[in-house]
């Protein structure tokens, strides 16, 4: 149980927000990197962060088919579509060189990388969509089912 007195009032609330902080990372892979992941990051280097706040590292000690690992880590949630498309080329070894080293040109009728809004409030959801009453207009090839009594 959390006590705090007027003076250390709000230390106390920090130190609680930092141990649920530290359950949470024990228990929840979902919810950013677990200790297996920073176990694994050991002697790799920081290479770049993205919009997102994610964190992308290179380790040359562990090679793969002769390739460097390359690890990302999440801010908040591990959604790896929240990985923008120029990380995801470099993260697979599309290019050596960070987004930040490239000379990308991002073309007027490229759309910024949005991620996967699939079951959340901002997902799409087309006329006809259960989510929007279920209903559509009828259309000539809509099936008639054969009734006797016709």
């Amino acid at each position: 149980m959390l006590y705090a007195d007027s003076s250390s009032g709000h230390n106390a609330v920090k130190f609680a927000e930092a141990d649920m902080s530290f359950i949470k990372r024990i228990f929840t892979w979902w919810n950013g990197s677990t200790f297996g992941t920073l176990l694994s990051l050991r002697g790799a280097k920081k290479v770049g962060e993205d919009a997102f706040g994610n964190t992308y590292y290179e380790d040359t000690s562990k090679m793969l088919d002769g390739r460097p690992r390359r690890y990302v880590t999440y801010k908040g949630y591990a959604d790896p579509s929240r990985v923008p498309a120029e990380w995801h080329g470099w993260l697979h070894h599309s290019y050596d060189e960070t987004p930040d080293e490239l000379d990308v040109k991002i073309h007027d009728w490229q759309k910024e990388h949005q991620p996967n809004l699939t079951g959340t409030v901002y997902a799409y959801k087309p006329k006809g969509s259960l989510d929007r009453g279920g209903e559509r207009a009828k259309v000539a090839s809509d099936y008639e089912a054969w009734s006797p009594d016709a």
